[in-house]
Protein backbone atom coordinates (compact mmCIF):
# COMPACT_ATOMS: atom_id res chain seq x y z
CA UNK A 1 0.00 0.00 0.00
CA UNK A 2 2.51 2.61 -1.24
CA UNK A 3 -0.44 5.36 -0.60
CA UNK A 4 0.38 4.86 3.34
CA UNK A 5 4.19 6.67 3.16
CA UNK A 6 1.80 9.83 1.76
CA UNK A 7 -0.53 9.42 4.52
CA UNK A 8 1.98 9.23 7.45
CA UNK A 9 3.78 12.20 5.16
CA UNK A 10 0.75 14.38 5.03
CA UNK A 11 -2.38 13.50 6.92
CA UNK A 12 -3.16 14.68 10.25
CA UNK A 13 -2.96 11.56 12.55
CA UNK A 14 -6.55 11.98 14.31
CA UNK A 15 -8.13 9.16 13.21
CA UNK A 16 -7.24 4.85 14.23
CA UNK A 17 -7.62 3.18 10.93
CA UNK A 18 -8.46 -0.43 10.13
CA UNK A 19 -5.39 -1.67 7.96
CA UNK A 20 -7.46 -1.91 4.78
CA UNK A 21 -8.05 0.29 2.15
CA UNK A 22 -11.54 0.14 0.66
CA UNK A 23 -12.04 1.18 -2.95
CA UNK A 24 -15.04 0.13 -4.42
CA UNK A 25 -18.26 -0.54 -3.40
CA UNK A 26 -22.01 -2.19 -4.27
CA UNK A 27 -24.95 -2.55 -2.16
CA UNK A 28 -23.99 -3.86 1.30
CA UNK A 29 -20.53 -5.04 0.01
CA UNK A 30 -17.18 -3.26 -0.46
CA UNK A 31 -13.85 -4.21 -1.67
CA UNK A 32 -10.44 -3.35 -0.55
CA UNK A 33 -7.40 -2.63 -3.21
CA UNK A 34 -6.44 -6.09 -2.75
CA UNK A 35 -9.75 -7.48 -4.35
CA UNK A 36 -11.45 -8.54 -0.74
CA UNK A 37 -14.78 -8.71 -0.51
CA UNK A 38 -16.57 -7.65 2.88
CA UNK A 39 -20.23 -7.38 4.40
CA UNK A 40 -20.37 -3.99 5.51
CA UNK A 41 -22.09 -4.01 8.63
CA UNK A 42 -20.42 -0.13 9.35
CA UNK A 43 -21.97 1.69 6.49
CA UNK A 44 -19.78 4.28 6.91
CA UNK A 45 -21.05 4.92 10.53
CA UNK A 46 -24.69 4.56 9.63
CA UNK A 47 -24.36 6.56 6.40
CA UNK A 48 -25.03 4.57 3.48
CA UNK A 49 -28.43 3.47 4.22
CA UNK A 50 -29.55 2.73 0.53
CA UNK A 51 -26.15 0.94 0.30
CA UNK A 52 -23.20 1.53 -1.83
CA UNK A 53 -23.42 3.19 -5.27
CA UNK A 54 -26.75 2.61 -5.64
CA UNK A 55 -27.83 3.36 -9.31
CA UNK A 56 -30.22 6.41 -8.72
CA UNK A 57 -27.90 8.35 -6.28
CA UNK A 58 -24.97 8.11 -9.14
CA UNK A 59 -27.50 9.36 -11.72
CA UNK A 60 -28.57 12.20 -9.92
CA UNK A 61 -25.25 12.98 -8.66
CA UNK A 62 -23.90 13.27 -12.60
CA UNK A 63 -27.16 14.84 -13.92
CA UNK A 64 -26.92 17.65 -11.23
CA UNK A 65 -23.05 18.19 -11.24
CA UNK A 66 -23.39 18.91 -15.08
CA UNK A 67 -25.78 21.63 -14.46
CA UNK A 68 -25.05 23.55 -10.97
CA UNK A 69 -22.99 22.55 -8.17
CA UNK A 70 -22.57 25.27 -6.14
CA UNK A 71 -24.44 28.97 -6.03
CA UNK A 72 -24.28 30.01 -2.63
CA UNK A 73 -26.99 31.12 -0.38
CA UNK A 74 -26.64 34.47 -1.64
CA UNK A 75 -29.32 33.29 -4.36
CA UNK A 76 -32.96 31.72 -3.89
CA UNK A 77 -31.92 27.54 -4.77
CA UNK A 78 -34.89 25.66 -6.42
CA UNK A 79 -33.38 22.50 -5.39
CA UNK A 80 -33.12 23.44 -1.55
CA UNK A 81 -36.78 24.43 -1.69
CA UNK A 82 -37.53 21.06 -3.13
CA UNK A 83 -35.71 19.01 -0.31
CA UNK A 84 -37.45 20.74 2.48
CA UNK A 85 -40.68 20.42 1.25
CA UNK A 86 -40.02 16.78 0.66
CA UNK A 87 -38.46 16.60 4.36
CA UNK A 88 -41.83 18.20 5.85
CA UNK A 89 -43.55 15.00 5.22
CA UNK A 90 -41.62 12.73 6.82
CA UNK A 91 -40.32 15.20 10.63
CA UNK A 92 -42.58 15.14 13.42
CA UNK A 93 -45.85 17.11 12.51
CA UNK A 94 -44.69 21.17 13.70
CA UNK A 95 -40.67 20.62 12.17
CA UNK A 96 -41.35 22.26 9.19
CA UNK A 97 -38.42 24.98 8.77
CA UNK A 98 -35.14 24.03 7.76
CA UNK A 99 -31.21 25.29 7.77
CA UNK A 100 -29.11 22.75 5.40
CA UNK A 101 -24.84 22.49 6.29
CA UNK A 102 -22.97 20.00 5.46
CA UNK A 103 -22.68 17.38 8.59
CA UNK A 104 -24.06 16.65 11.98
CA UNK A 105 -21.75 18.49 13.43
CA UNK A 106 -23.22 21.85 12.05
CA UNK A 107 -26.50 20.98 12.49
CA UNK A 108 -25.63 20.80 16.46
CA UNK A 109 -24.01 23.89 16.39
CA UNK A 110 -27.13 25.79 14.18
CA UNK A 111 -29.40 24.17 16.99
CA UNK A 112 -27.36 25.46 19.48
CA UNK A 113 -27.17 28.71 18.34
CA UNK A 114 -31.09 28.71 17.67
CA UNK A 115 -31.93 27.77 21.11
CA UNK A 116 -29.93 31.18 22.89
CA UNK A 117 -31.68 32.95 20.23
CA UNK A 118 -34.71 32.00 20.52
CA UNK A 119 -34.73 31.83 24.50
CA UNK A 120 -32.56 34.68 25.39
CA UNK A 121 -30.22 32.31 27.89
CA UNK A 122 -27.07 30.31 27.35
CA UNK A 123 -27.24 27.06 29.81
CA UNK A 124 -27.89 24.05 27.90
CA UNK A 125 -28.65 20.32 29.32
CA UNK A 126 -27.44 17.55 27.66
CA UNK A 127 -27.31 13.42 29.16
CA UNK A 128 -24.52 12.03 30.41
CA UNK A 129 -22.80 9.49 27.72
CA UNK A 130 -23.82 11.62 24.85
CA UNK A 131 -22.05 12.51 21.61
CA UNK A 132 -22.84 15.33 19.86
CA UNK A 133 -20.02 16.46 17.54
CA UNK A 134 -16.74 17.95 17.71
CA UNK A 135 -16.94 21.63 17.07
CA UNK A 136 -16.75 24.03 19.47
CA UNK A 137 -20.82 24.22 20.71
CA UNK A 138 -21.21 20.24 20.16
CA UNK A 139 -18.30 19.16 21.92
CA UNK A 140 -19.42 21.59 24.96
CA UNK A 141 -22.44 18.85 25.29
CA UNK A 142 -20.50 15.91 24.57
CA UNK A 143 -20.32 13.65 27.42
CA UNK A 144 -16.92 11.70 26.91
CA UNK A 145 -14.06 13.49 28.64
CA UNK A 146 -11.24 12.81 26.21
CA UNK A 147 -13.09 14.54 23.51
CA UNK A 148 -13.51 17.47 25.97
CA UNK A 149 -10.21 17.62 27.98
CA UNK A 150 -7.87 18.69 25.63
CA UNK A 151 -9.66 21.82 24.73
CA UNK A 152 -11.21 22.84 27.87
CA UNK A 153 -10.82 26.31 26.94
CA UNK A 154 -12.39 26.06 24.52
CA UNK A 155 -16.04 28.72 24.55
CA UNK A 156 -18.66 26.46 25.30
CA UNK A 157 -21.81 27.07 25.89
CA UNK A 158 -22.61 26.27 29.48
CA UNK A 159 -23.48 22.57 29.86
CA UNK A 160 -24.67 20.38 32.50
CA UNK A 161 -25.08 17.11 32.24
CA UNK A 162 -27.69 14.28 33.29
CA UNK A 163 -27.93 10.52 34.05
CA UNK A 164 -29.85 9.12 31.01
CA UNK A 165 -33.66 8.17 32.72
CA UNK A 166 -33.11 10.28 35.25
CA UNK A 167 -36.39 12.30 35.36
CA UNK A 168 -36.22 14.15 38.87
CA UNK A 169 -32.19 14.44 37.51
CA UNK A 170 -33.87 16.68 34.52
CA UNK A 171 -36.28 18.55 36.19
CA UNK A 172 -33.59 19.95 39.29
CA UNK A 173 -30.88 21.09 37.06
CA UNK A 174 -33.55 23.02 34.75
CA UNK A 175 -33.37 27.14 36.32
CA UNK A 176 -33.92 30.55 34.54
CA UNK A 177 -30.56 30.10 32.57
CA UNK A 178 -31.68 27.30 31.16
CA UNK A 179 -32.12 27.34 27.73
CA UNK A 180 -32.22 23.76 25.85
CA UNK A 181 -31.73 20.01 26.68
CA UNK A 182 -30.52 18.03 24.05
CA UNK A 183 -30.50 14.51 23.78
CA UNK A 184 -30.55 11.39 21.19
CA UNK A 185 -33.31 9.18 21.47
CA UNK A 186 -30.62 6.47 21.11
CA UNK A 187 -27.08 6.82 21.90
CA UNK A 188 -25.09 5.95 19.67
CA UNK A 189 -21.25 6.39 20.44
CA UNK A 190 -22.45 5.86 23.95
CA UNK A 191 -22.76 2.54 22.77
CA UNK A 192 -26.75 2.10 21.56
CA UNK A 193 -28.42 2.95 24.99
CA UNK A 194 -32.25 2.73 24.31
CA UNK A 195 -34.80 4.87 27.47
CA UNK A 196 -36.46 3.71 29.62
CA UNK A 197 -40.27 4.06 27.95
CA UNK A 198 -41.27 6.84 29.90
CA UNK A 199 -37.57 9.01 29.70
CA UNK A 200 -38.65 10.58 26.67
CA UNK A 201 -42.26 11.41 27.47
CA UNK A 202 -41.61 12.86 30.47
CA UNK A 203 -38.71 14.80 29.61
CA UNK A 204 -40.67 16.45 26.82
CA UNK A 205 -43.75 17.68 29.59
CA UNK A 206 -41.11 18.91 31.88
CA UNK A 207 -39.20 20.84 29.32
CA UNK A 208 -42.82 22.41 28.32
CA UNK A 209 -43.67 22.88 31.67
CA UNK A 210 -40.61 24.54 32.12
CA UNK A 211 -40.44 26.52 29.42
CA UNK A 212 -37.22 24.72 28.04
CA UNK A 213 -36.82 23.59 24.63
CA UNK A 214 -36.04 19.85 23.68
CA UNK A 215 -33.55 19.34 20.63
CA UNK A 216 -33.72 16.03 19.73
CA UNK A 217 -29.93 14.72 17.86
CA UNK A 218 -31.38 12.55 14.94
CA UNK A 219 -28.68 12.34 12.81
CA UNK A 220 -27.30 8.76 13.37
CA UNK A 221 -31.46 7.46 14.99
CA UNK A 222 -32.89 9.13 11.89
CA UNK A 223 -33.51 8.92 7.99
CA UNK A 224 -35.11 4.99 9.30
CA UNK A 225 -32.34 3.52 10.80
CA UNK A 226 -34.48 2.17 13.93
CA UNK A 227 -37.27 0.78 11.74
CA UNK A 228 -39.19 4.68 11.71
CA UNK A 229 -38.27 7.31 9.96
CA UNK A 230 -37.01 8.75 13.33
CA UNK A 231 -36.20 7.09 16.47
CA UNK A 232 -38.31 10.08 18.88
CA UNK A 233 -41.29 8.49 16.32
CA UNK A 234 -41.43 5.32 18.67
CA UNK A 235 -42.08 7.16 21.77
CA UNK A 236 -44.41 9.38 19.80
CA UNK A 237 -42.76 12.76 21.12
CA UNK A 238 -41.89 16.06 19.37
CA UNK A 239 -38.90 18.20 19.54
CA UNK A 240 -38.94 21.81 19.14
CA UNK A 241 -35.35 21.28 17.59
CA UNK A 242 -34.30 18.29 15.40
CA UNK A 243 -30.83 17.80 13.65
CA UNK A 244 -30.31 15.88 10.93
CA UNK A 245 -27.28 14.42 8.68
CA UNK A 246 -25.21 10.88 7.72
CA UNK A 247 -28.29 9.15 6.14
CA UNK A 248 -29.80 12.07 4.78
CA UNK A 249 -27.12 12.04 1.20
CA UNK A 250 -26.50 8.19 1.57
CA UNK A 251 -22.90 9.39 1.85
CA UNK A 252 -22.56 12.92 -0.04
CA UNK A 253 -22.18 15.39 2.51
CA UNK A 254 -25.22 17.02 4.07
CA UNK A 255 -26.51 18.41 7.71
CA UNK A 256 -30.12 19.98 8.64
CA UNK A 257 -31.49 21.60 11.75
CA UNK A 258 -35.11 21.41 11.51
CA UNK A 259 -37.18 23.29 13.84
CA UNK A 260 -41.25 24.49 14.50
CA UNK A 261 -41.37 27.16 12.99
CA UNK A 262 -42.26 30.03 15.63
CA UNK A 263 -38.89 28.69 17.45
CA UNK A 264 -36.89 28.90 13.50
CA UNK A 265 -38.77 32.50 13.67
CA UNK A 266 -35.75 33.70 15.51
CA UNK A 267 -33.10 33.63 13.43
CA UNK A 268 -32.56 36.91 11.07
CA UNK A 269 -30.14 37.18 8.35
CA UNK A 270 -26.89 37.01 9.66
CA UNK A 271 -27.32 35.09 12.34
CA UNK A 272 -26.37 31.67 11.18
CA UNK A 273 -24.97 30.90 7.66
CA UNK A 274 -22.99 28.26 5.48
CA UNK A 275 -21.45 28.85 2.43
CA UNK A 276 -21.71 24.80 1.11
CA UNK A 277 -24.96 24.53 2.93
CA UNK A 278 -27.85 23.73 1.11
CA UNK A 279 -26.13 23.54 -2.52
CA UNK A 280 -27.59 22.34 -5.30
CA UNK A 281 -26.36 18.76 -5.51
CA UNK A 282 -26.52 18.58 -1.69
CA UNK A 283 -30.19 18.93 -1.83
CA UNK A 284 -30.78 17.01 -5.48
CA UNK A 285 -29.47 13.99 -3.82
CA UNK A 286 -30.78 14.13 -0.49
CA UNK A 287 -34.35 14.56 -2.34
CA UNK A 288 -33.43 11.12 -4.19
CA UNK A 289 -32.89 9.41 -1.27
CA UNK A 290 -35.96 10.67 0.86
CA UNK A 291 -38.05 9.42 -2.40
CA UNK A 292 -36.50 5.74 -2.87
CA UNK A 293 -36.91 5.19 0.98
CA UNK A 294 -40.72 6.09 0.59
CA UNK A 295 -41.01 4.14 -2.68
CA UNK A 296 -39.60 0.82 -1.21
CA UNK A 297 -41.27 1.78 2.30
CA UNK A 298 -37.66 1.54 3.74
CA UNK A 299 -39.11 1.93 7.76
CA UNK A 300 -41.27 -0.77 7.42
CA UNK A 301 -38.25 -3.22 6.01
CA UNK A 302 -35.81 -1.57 8.90
CA UNK A 303 -38.71 -2.65 11.36
CA UNK A 304 -38.92 -6.12 10.13
CA UNK A 305 -35.13 -7.58 9.25
CA UNK A 306 -34.19 -5.56 12.77
CA UNK A 307 -36.35 -7.64 14.67
CA UNK A 308 -34.69 -10.36 13.01
CA UNK A 309 -31.21 -9.12 13.64
CA UNK A 310 -31.58 -8.86 16.93
CA UNK A 311 -33.15 -12.21 17.72
CA UNK A 312 -30.49 -13.92 15.65
CA UNK A 313 -27.92 -11.78 18.08
CA UNK A 314 -30.04 -12.53 21.81
CA UNK A 315 -29.69 -16.34 20.84
CA UNK A 316 -26.06 -15.71 20.40
CA UNK A 317 -26.35 -14.06 23.59
CA UNK A 318 -27.71 -17.15 25.58
CA UNK A 319 -25.03 -19.59 23.99
CA UNK A 320 -22.16 -17.55 24.43
CA UNK A 321 -21.29 -15.83 28.13
CA UNK A 322 -18.94 -13.27 26.32
CA UNK A 323 -22.38 -11.99 25.36
CA UNK A 324 -23.35 -9.46 28.53
CA UNK A 325 -26.25 -7.73 26.60
CA UNK A 326 -27.64 -6.95 23.48
CA UNK A 327 -29.74 -3.60 22.63
CA UNK A 328 -31.23 -1.27 20.19
CA UNK A 329 -33.91 -0.78 17.65
CA UNK A 330 -34.10 -1.38 14.06
CA UNK A 331 -31.08 -1.39 12.57
CA UNK A 332 -29.13 0.32 15.17
CA UNK A 333 -27.53 -2.40 17.07
CA UNK A 334 -25.10 -3.48 20.12
CA UNK A 335 -23.32 -6.20 21.90
CA UNK A 336 -21.68 -5.70 24.79
CA UNK A 337 -19.24 -8.18 25.63
CA UNK A 338 -17.14 -9.18 28.40
CA UNK A 339 -14.07 -6.90 27.71
CA UNK A 340 -12.62 -4.31 25.56
CA UNK A 341 -9.70 -6.71 24.40
CA UNK A 342 -12.42 -9.46 23.58
CA UNK A 343 -14.31 -6.53 21.86
CA UNK A 344 -10.94 -6.13 19.63
CA UNK A 345 -10.52 -9.22 18.52
CA UNK A 346 -13.76 -9.98 17.08
CA UNK A 347 -13.62 -7.23 15.20
CA UNK A 348 -10.30 -7.98 14.04
CA UNK A 349 -11.42 -12.21 13.25
CA UNK A 350 -14.68 -10.69 11.60
CA UNK A 351 -12.80 -8.53 9.19
CA UNK A 352 -10.03 -11.27 8.61
CA UNK A 353 -13.57 -13.04 7.66
CA UNK A 354 -14.83 -10.54 5.10
CA UNK A 355 -17.31 -9.04 7.87
CA UNK A 356 -16.41 -5.02 8.53
CA UNK A 357 -18.18 -3.78 11.94
CA UNK A 358 -17.53 -1.16 14.31
CA UNK A 359 -16.87 -0.56 18.16
CA UNK A 360 -17.84 2.15 20.67
CA UNK A 361 -17.83 2.71 24.01
CA UNK A 362 -15.32 0.87 24.41
CA UNK A 363 -16.82 -2.89 24.31
CA UNK A 364 -19.76 -2.93 22.13
CA UNK A 365 -19.99 -4.24 19.09
CA UNK A 366 -22.10 -1.84 17.31
CA UNK A 367 -24.21 -2.53 13.63
CA UNK A 368 -25.30 -0.02 11.79
CA UNK A 369 -25.27 -1.92 7.98
CA UNK A 370 -26.99 -0.57 4.89
CA UNK A 371 -31.08 -0.51 5.57
CA UNK A 372 -31.09 -2.53 2.48
CA UNK A 373 -29.86 -5.27 4.34
CA UNK A 374 -31.45 -8.87 3.73
CA UNK A 375 -31.49 -12.17 5.93
CA UNK A 376 -29.10 -14.02 4.31
CA UNK A 377 -26.32 -11.32 4.59
CA UNK A 378 -27.45 -11.51 8.87
CA UNK A 379 -27.40 -15.58 8.60
CA UNK A 380 -23.62 -15.08 7.18
CA UNK A 381 -22.47 -12.62 10.15
CA UNK A 382 -24.52 -14.48 13.17
CA UNK A 383 -22.96 -17.79 11.59
CA UNK A 384 -19.04 -15.96 12.10
CA UNK A 385 -19.83 -14.40 15.07
CA UNK A 386 -20.76 -17.78 16.52
CA UNK A 387 -17.54 -19.20 15.23
CA UNK A 388 -15.69 -16.31 17.16
CA UNK A 389 -17.04 -16.26 20.39
CA UNK A 390 -17.15 -20.15 20.07
CA UNK A 391 -13.11 -19.38 19.36
CA UNK A 392 -12.61 -16.79 22.22
CA UNK A 393 -14.10 -19.08 24.60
Amino acid sequence: MKHLDSEEKHIASTYTREPITLVEGSGVKVKDEEGKEYLDFVAGIAVTGLGHSHPEISEILEKQSQKLVHVSNLYHIKEQAELAKKLAQITPEKIQKFFFCNSGTEAVEAALKLAIKHTGKDKILALRESFHGRTAGSLGVTWKKVYRAPFKSYPFSKCEFISPNDLEGVRESIDEETAALIAEPIQGEGGINVPSQEFLPKVREICREKGVLLIFDEIQTGMCRTGKWFASDHWNVEPDIMTMAKALGNGFPIGCMGAKSEVMGSFEPGNHASTFGGNPLACKVSKKVIEIMLRENIPEHVQRIGDYFKKELEKLSEKHEIVEEVRGLGLMLGVEVDSEENAKTVLEKARENGFLINRTADKVLRFVPPLIIKKKHINKLIKQLDKIFEEIK
